[in-house]
This record gives structure tokens, sequence and C-alpha cells, in this order.
């Protein structure tokens, strides 16, 4: 389906929309930017992310919501409470709920009365992406009989049975805290006044659907996480036999990602394949120094180098460098980093949890049970072993690879936003404004 530019307004509520913080900031960002090339977007987002838009949304239409001096206070003091050491993300969120409050009653304020005057073909709910805020402005919509789209949303993955150690260590005894949103104002009836849900996993999918009482007609499953074009710009390389198996693991180095389990496997692996085999770490975090003690226990110090944290524009040239995409991360509802490590034609290994078992296919790389950790550094040991060994299979995963990741570029997932919009317009018994 094709567009030309102005022919839907839209109100785009994202709270965070930042192209120079990751994570879910910048997915927002990429969404924004590329729905604004096929629609007339307003957008709201929270004053904090203008120095990093100012630069890169150069002639957007932007409302930037400020907060108050005591929201800000109270903001920096979650932030330094809750940052002490590894981040305690469940207690970060329910504390710093306050400011997403304040945010929400000024996007209300300021935003109602365009709604009900008919100013916007559609309102879509973007940020937050975890499915626990409610939006003020869902009320407007509701009253003007504008549809109100929400998403995508995902999050709330539980940690795998036999992990229960690492969940200790990830702050998992806070996650109950989400069990208290049903309670915030107006969060239920955000659901309930939404036109269309948007999940972007099969479990926030089928939660929502579950604990809300959703139809499965106001659900659609449409993953948040997207991949930049640049990512797919180099051809992929023959596979070189006579080098080594070079490997590359990105992400923050916490526990839950299990860089551990690659650096077992590695070695495991290395003990039975005459091929040498070497490992990139990309990232940083509070798990480093250990890590790097594992290498040296395990006696692969010198097939482990650890590049630390890079920018966001660099990954492509990381993934250029490297032959195989290994992430067991245990619990990643997510996963943007696979896609983009798809994209750059590697096959990619990870655990059959959340996202990324739903991204990665049997043809591109391997979905290895969260069983245990025995059975994840086993089977990721297996992997690498048949990937050292049959380099025909490695050309053909990466074809594989980078095939699977198209229907995830940011055109194409823009294009089905549009499109699930459009129906969703259309559905309604009111004429669309043009």
């Amino acid at each position: 389906m094709k567009y030309r530019t102005g022919r839907l307004r839209l109100l785009l509520v994202m709270e965070q929309c930042n192209p120079a913080w990751p994570s879910v900031p910048l997915v927002a960002f990429h969404l924004y930017d590329h729905l604004r090339r096929l629609a007339d977007v307003t957008l709201v987002t929270h004053e904090r992310n203008r120095e990093g838009l100012r630069s890169r949304a150069g002639g957007g239409r932007i409302d930037y919501i400020a907060e108050s001096p005591s929201v800000a206070r109270w903001y920096r003091t979650v932030h330094s409470l809750t940052s002490k050491g590894a981040t305690n993300w469940p207690l970060q969120h329910a504390l710093g709920y306050p400011v997403y409050a304040d945010f929400n009653r000024k996007v209300y304020r300021r935003h109602h009365r365009a709604v009900r005057d008919g100013h916007y073909d559609a309102v879509i709910a973007a940020t937050p992406i975890l499915p626990r805020y409610p939006y003020a402005i869902s009320r407007a919509c509701a009253e003007a009989g504008v549809p109100f789209i929400l998403g995508p949303v995902n999050g709330g993955l539980p940690f795998p049975k036999g992990f229960e150690a690492v969940a200790r260590k990830e702050s998992a005894r806070f996650n109950a805290l989400r069990l208290l949103g049903r309670l915030l104002p107006g969060y239920v009836e955000t659901y309930r006044r939404a036109d269309k849900i948007i999940a972007g996993s099969e479990h926030t999918r089928d939660w929502i659907r579950e604990a809300m009482g959703i139809p499965p007609g106001r659900l659609e499953l449409l993953a948040e996480n997207g991949v930049s074009k640049r990512f797919f710009e180099r051809n992929i390389p023959a596979p070189d036999a006579s080098g080594p198996l070079r490997l590359i693991f990105a992400g923050r180095l916490v526990p839950y990602k299990g860089c551990d389990m690659v650096i077992d496997a590695l070695a495991t692996a290395q003990r039975r394949v005459g091929r040498r085999l070497e490992l990139k770490v990309v990232g940083d975090g509070s798990e480093r120094p250990a890590l790097e003690r594992r290498c040296r226990d395990r006696g692969v110090s010198d097939r482990v180098t650890f590049i630390g944290q890079v920018p966001p524009e660099s990954m492509a040239a990381q993934f250029a460098g490297a032959d195989v995409f290994a992430f067991p991360s245990i619990r990643e509802f997510g996963g943007a980093v696979a896609l983009e490590a798809m994209a750059s034609g590697l096959p990619s290994l990870v655990v059959d949890h959340g996202g990324l078992g739903e991204y990665v296919t049997p043809e591109s790389g391997w979905k290895i049970p969260a069983s245990s950790r025995e059975t994840i550094v086993a089977g990721l040991a297996d992997a690498i072993c048949t990937l050292a060994a049959n380099p025909s299979l490695q050309a053909r995963m990466a074809r594989q690879a980078r095939e699977r990741a198209l229907g995830f570029a940011w055109e194409a997932k823009v294009e089905r936003l549009l499109e699930i919009v459009t129906e969703t317009i259309a559905s309604r018994t009111l004429p669309v404004a043009c």
C-alpha cells in the first residue's frame, strides 16, 4: 500500500523519542522519522528529548512537554536511587510513574480540544512501550469518535524456570510491582477504549487478551523493533574456512544477557574443533570484570576481545567484522540487535524465549530451549561446531538471515502500521476527514 505525504493527519504520543539514546528512545525515533515521511504527523514528546531531536527532526511539528521543577527533582532522585551499580529497572519504572503521570496530564490538557475538533484522523500512543501506562488522551478520542491506536506495546516477559539466581541479580522480586498497574487511574479504561492494540510480541498479545479481556479482532501483532537500511548495504561475503570463525556478542553486560554462556560455549567448542574460534564482545556493564575473569579461567582470553560500548551508528561496522551472532539472552521481549545482526548476514544463536525466538527461524539460526543453563551452553557449543565445520551452511543461513530481516526494515514496518491505522479508520462509521 502506498501513501502520499499528508494523507493521514496523525497525533503521535511518545514520551520517549530520542535518536541520541539507545533502546526505546531510539526505536521510537525511527518509528516517528519514517512515519512522518508518509503522513502528516504531530509528535508530542517530553522536553528532555528536545536536544536529541533538534538535529535529526528538522521541519517536524513537535510539541515538547516540559515538567515542573518538583517533577524534575523527583526524576533525578529516582534515577540516582535506582542506578547505583546495576540498574533496578522494575523499581525505577514504579517510582518514576509520577514523572509519566505529569506528562500524561499535560498531553491531555494541550491536545484534547484538537482531537475533539477533528484535527486528527487518528491518535497513536507508542511510548512508553511497556504495557503498564494509561493515556488520558484516549478519553478525548472516545468522546470524539477519533480512532485511538495503542502500541506497539511489549514487555512483562517472565524469567524462564531454572534461572532464579539470574532473576535475583536482576531485581526480579520487584516485578510484582507491575501488578499495581491495574490500580492506576485510567489504565484499564485506556485498553478498553483503544480501537486497536498493537502488541510487539506473542507473549504480550496473549497477556493483553487474557488479562484485559480484549477480543482478538482488536489486537495486532507487530514487533516494535525495526532495522535501518545501513545494515542491509554490505554484500555478504563468502565464508573463509581457512580463517577463524568470528563470533560477536552485542549487548549490555548484565546477567540475563548471557555473555557468560557464550564464553563457556566458546571454550567447549574450541576443544572440539581444529578451526580457531574468536569472540568479540560489544557493550559494557556491571558484569564485565567477572566476564574477563571467566575468560582467563576458561583459557580463552587470547580469543575474546572486549570492545566496550559503541555508538549505535557504528554497529553495522562491528557486524561486518563477524561471521556469527551469539546472543543467548534469557529474557528479551524484543531484541533489535538480533534483527540488525540478521540484516548484516549473520546466522544468529539465540534462546527460544520471548522476542528473539520470534525473530530467528530454523533456516536463519539456532533457537535453543531455555530449559537450563547447561542446555543453552551445550546448544551454543554444538551450533558453533556445526558452523565451523560447514561453511556452506553458514553461507546459506547468512542469506536466509538477511531475507528474514527484510520484513523488519523500518520502511516495511511503517507501511504495515499505516495499513493498520487506515483499516481502523475505515472500520469507524464516521467519515474520514480529508
